[in-house]
């Protein structure tokens, strides 16, 4: 959301370039937590506690897909560098959400060099999508729907992860 709010109004490619250098260390600092978290706990309370948070995340962006989102105005700004600027914005806005807790989870469970890659990778990837969908398409699909959509996918993530335990 916050690479496809910075788009509409700036540049895309500094944009861009600094969502993926701020999700690439903080997905770092997640695993890091998540590898070390599983060495102290029984894989069963992690898996728990993944399907658990997945599950809260999913009602929780559901929820708040009900919430009408006010009009973006677009503003043009030029002498700042928004590759900075994005870089300590998603740093600090994503610090310690949903995503970055969900990356440190699936790091107790799985291989953290896989969660982290993969985990950027996914990232960089929706952060193009909404640094393009601020750029083009933010005046045809509602943000709500948005919210709505990723919280099915958290929800089957975390249904997923409850299963786990029963096989």
């Amino acid at each position: 959301m916050v690479c496809l709010t910075l788009a509409a109004r700036y540049r895309a490619l500094p944009v861009l370039a600094g969502a993926v250098l701020a999700f690439a260390l903080l997905n770092l600092g997640a695993v890091l937590f998540g590898s070390a978290l599983a060495k102290w706990l029984p894989p069963q309370w992690v898996t728990l506690a993944v399907g658990i948070l997945f599950l809260a995340f999913g009602l929780h962006a559901i929820r708040s897909g009900n919430v009408d989102e006010e009009p973006l105005e677009t503003e043009t700004r030029s002498g700042r560098s928004l590759l900075l600027s994005t870089l300590l914005l998603i740093g600090l806005a994503e610090f310690g959400d949903k995503t970055q807790i969900a990356v440190a989870g699936l790091a107790s469970t799985s291989d953290p060099t896989a969660v982290w890659l993969g985990a950027t990778l996914a990232l960089a990837m929706t952060s193009a999508i909404g640094v393009w969908a601020g750029r083009t398409l933010l005046q045809h699909i509602p943000i709500p729907l948005m919210h709505r959509i990723s919280g099915i996918l958290f929800l089957a993530m975390g249904g997923f992860s409850l299963a786990s335990l029963l096989m």
